[in-house]
Order: C-alpha cells, then sequence, then structure tokens
C-alpha cells in the first residue's frame, strides 16, 4: 500500500505547479503539508513545522508513511488549487519571496498566508492603507547603541518620520519617495528582524538601521513602505501598470562585501573598504554599519565613458584580484578578496554600466554631482 502511495505522489509531482515549492519556487519540493494538500521544499518545510499540526501537517515525500486519506487529500488541493485560495488578494506593493530572498521574508510570507490568512481576508492586511506607526529600535548616528524610536509612516505626506520624544518635533523627516528599505538580517545580526532605510540627504547618502523583536512586525513595516510608494507612484503615473510600477518600490543591494581601492594617485596604497551597490550608487564605508558612506560612486552608462575590466593602471602595485571601475572623473583601482569574488563585482557592475540610464538614475546623478560641484562642500568623489 505504502509503495502504491509513493508511485500517486510521484505522479502528482509532474502536475504543473506540484514541481515546485508551493511558498518560494524551488525546484522539486521533497516534502508536503498534507492537510493543506501543498508540495513544500526543505526549508519551507521548517516554517510549516514551526506553526504547530493544528495549521499545517507536514511530511516527507518518500521517507515517511503515507495513508490513502493524505493522498487523496494532496489530489483534491495541490499547488495550484491551495494559490488560488491562499494568495488570492495578495496586495500588489507585497513583496512575494523567492527560494534565495532573507528567511524572515519567506517565514513572514508562510504565516501570512496560513497562519493569519491575511491574502483570503484583507482586512488583516494592516500594511496597505497608507499609515503605519509603532516603535522600533534604532541604531544611533555616532554610536552602535539601539534606542526605541516612534515613527510614524504617512503616504499623504509621503513622509516617514521618527521622534526621540514622542510628543516632541520629529528628528528627521524623510520623504518615502526619495528612500530605498532593505531587510538586513545579516549585517545586523544578533538583530535578525530588521531594516536597512536608506536615503539622501544634503547630496550624500544617509543609513539608518531598525529592528523589532518580532518578526512580523518589521516585516509589516517594510511592506508599508512599499505600498505607501506604490500607492504614490500610481497618482504620479496613472497610466503605467501595478505590475511596472512594483519593480521600484524598493531594491535590494545587488552586492555588498569587502573590497580594498586606492586613492587618485598612482602611489596612494589600498585602503579596506567595505562596498554596497545600490542601483547605480556604489558606496564605500569604513565599516558595514557606518551611518554615511565615507564616499560615493555614480554608475553610469558605458557610452558615457564608464567601463570595468581586469587589471590595475599603469604605475599602481596589483594586489591580486584587481580589477579597475573607469568614469568621466577618474579610474577606481580595486581589488577584491578572492578570484571568485571579484568576478561576482565584475559581473554586476557590468550590468548595471549596459543598462540605460532611467529619469530618476538622472535625478539621483544630478543630486550627487551638485553636492561635489557646490563650494566649500567635501565631494562625495573624493579620495578619502
Amino acid at each position: 500500500m505504502s509503495e502504491r502511495n509513493e508511485k500517486i505522489l510521484v505522479e502528482l509531482m509532474k502536475f504543473s505547479g506540484n514541481n515546485v515549492c508551493a511558498d518560494c519556487d524551488s525546484k522539486n519540493p521533497a516534502y508536503a503539508s498534507y492537510n493543506l494538500g501543498i508540495f513544500i521544499c526543505e526549508r519551507c518545510s521548517g516554517v510549516h513545522r514551526s506553526m504547530g499540526v493544528h495549521i499545517s501537517k507536514v511530511k516527507h515525500l518518500k521517507l515517511d508513511k503515507w495513508e490513502d486519506s493524505q493522498v487523496e487529500r494532496m489530489k483534491e488541493v495541490g499547488n495550484k488549487r491551495a494559490k488560488m485560495k491562499y494568495e488570492e488578494r495578495v496586495p500588489p506593493c507585497y513583496r512575494i519571496p523567492k527560494e534565495d530572498d532573507p528567511h524572515i521574508l519567506i517565514e513572514q510570507w508562510i504565516r501570512a498566508k496560513y497562519q493569519r490568512e491575511e491574502f483570503c481576508y484583507p482586512e488583516r492586511q494592516s500594511y496597505t492603507s497608507g499609515y503605519f506607526s509603532g516603535f522600533l529600535m534604532k541604531r544611533g548616528k555616532e554610536d552602535s547603541r539601539y534606542r526605541s524610536r516612534k515613527f510614524i509612516l504617512s503616504e499623504q505626506d509621503d513622509t516617514l518620520k521618527y521622534y526621540i520624544t514622542e510628543y516632541k518635533d520629529p528628528k528627521a523627516i524623510l520623504r518615502i519617495s526619495e528612500l530605498n528599505v532593505v531587510l538586513s538580517p545579516e549585517k545586523m545580526s544578533p538583530y535578525i528582524n530588521s531594516l536597512q532605510i536608506t536615503f539622501l540627504k544634503d547630496g550624500t547618502t544617509r543609513h539608518i538601521y531598525v529592528y523589532h523583536d518580532e518578526a512580523e512586525v518589521i516585516t509589516n513595516w517594510y511592506m508599508a513602505i512599499r505600498c505607501a510608494k506604490l500607492h504614490r507612484l500610481q497618482v504620479a503615473y496613472p497610466s503605467d501598470s501595478q505590475t511596472e510600477l512594483s519593480k521600484y518600490l524598493t531594491e535590494d543591494f545587488a552586492k555588498e562585501g569587502w573590497l580594498w581601492k586606492t586613492g587618485p594617485r598612482t602611489s596612494d596604497g589600498f585602503k579596506k573598504r567595505w562596498f554596497a551597490l545600490d542601483n547605480r550608487k556604489l558606496m564605500y564605508h569604513d565599516d558595514p554599519m557606518d551611518a554615511n558612506p565615507k564616499g560615493e560612486i555614480f554608475i553610469g552608462h558605458m557610452a558615457d565613458g564608464y567601463g570595468i575590466k581586469m587589471g590595475v593602471s599603469t604605475g599602481v602595485k596589483d594586489q591580486g584580484f584587481s580589477f579597475m571601475l573607469t568614469t568621466p572623473d577618474r579610474v577606481y583601482n580595486l581589488s577584491a578578496q578572492s578570484e571568485i569574488d571579484r568576478d561576482l563585482w565584475i559581473e554586476v557592475l557590468e550590468r548595471v554600466i549596459e543598462k540605460p540610464l532611467t529619469a530618476q538614475d538622472i535625478a539621483v546623478s544630478a543630486r550627487l554631482v551638485r553636492k561635489r560641484t557646490s563650494s566649500n562642500s567635501i565631494s562625495i568623489f573624493s579620495p578619502r
């Protein structure tokens, strides 16, 4: 009987939709939630088990014994039918995770679907209203201490404010339309329920780091910012589709990590810096958690004099695993930690250089350049 059930499960997995995980789309799932009737991967099966058997009952497709009634449930439902129910009303601003996304995103997606049933009952989606408020632990600009701060998001005002004292004027007012937010569980460890908010201030980038003890709360903040950005874009660009506009809500850093760089002179030595590529801004810092980058390099299009290749400029001592980033202003000599890391940096930078500039890219470039060319100001492109 068990052999027959195993064969039936193998055949069911050949159906369209069943051959990938119902929650993250990873291929060839090895587990199933037999009460929900879905095929899932090993990673997502761990989240299902953590919710409790009153929500999801998990079995391995081959290693566990299957009863006839459980197999019948898998026949009845399957991934496609389950998605029609549990993902019926996913708002367009919600970031649906893929297998390589941070665990917090995948975990909260699964809990939102089956535990809280947010996409069956839209009134449970607290992040779509355009207004969101609460307390988050914020890292100090000058020190590494985290302090509780009141944050208020207002889509109508295009603002994200935070307060040191709740009933006084806000410490800072950020424009929602100009900020980016990324989940930062690895960088901000041990605070895995964390966000890095990045925005332009006075012509240079500012980073704010926040966390909350509850993963659901920090994920809801992330989604609330995305929803507010989408709603404002829909007003500004009414003829564009939601799918197209959703591409501009938030963007993970294309790559982060340590590199060594020289100054503008061939005699300058290499210094270790933390680099982060945020769309077309290549920022470098003394420390990964710095509030401001030490410098920023705008990455334009290849037709405008931007390029990248292996090696170093004439007269510069090769550190090994080196490459050159050429801009209209200067050549940056950079060195990675390994051959693989160097090739990854070159690949990701080449993709940016080959991509046409958008109107938003040009606006960011103009703001950075104004900082550089203004009188009595430190150049953000300087070799500090």
